[in-house]
């Protein structure tokens, strides 16, 4: 599914033009953004958790040449879902 299925589904569903279904999800978007870097973790009852992790420096291989490389230490996003929405899955 891409982003613009996923505005036609909202406004389908919300019963709104696609105009304000595409605003709204590009609120979300940006509330969920601004949530991760400010604060590292955002949770939504029953769908799931997204939180930031620190993911250490580490030495990889190229897998071309196979030459070891120093893979510098990040910051990357995670998301574990909720127990309604692993339910739903199944």
């Amino acid at each position: 599914m891409t982003k613009a299925d996923l505005v036609v589904k909202i406004a389908e569903k919300a019963g709104i033009t696609k105009a304000n279904a595409e605003r709204a999800l590009n609120a979300f978007l940006d509330a969920v953004e601004g949530t991760l870097v400010s604060d590292g973790k955002l949770t939504l009852t029953g769908f799931g958790t997204f939180l930031v992790e620190e993911r250490q420096a580490r030495t990889g291989r190229n897998p071309r040449t196979g030459a070891e490389i120093k893979i510098p230490a990040s910051k990357v996003v995670k998301f574990r879902p909720g127990k309604l929405l692993k339910d739903s899955v199944k």
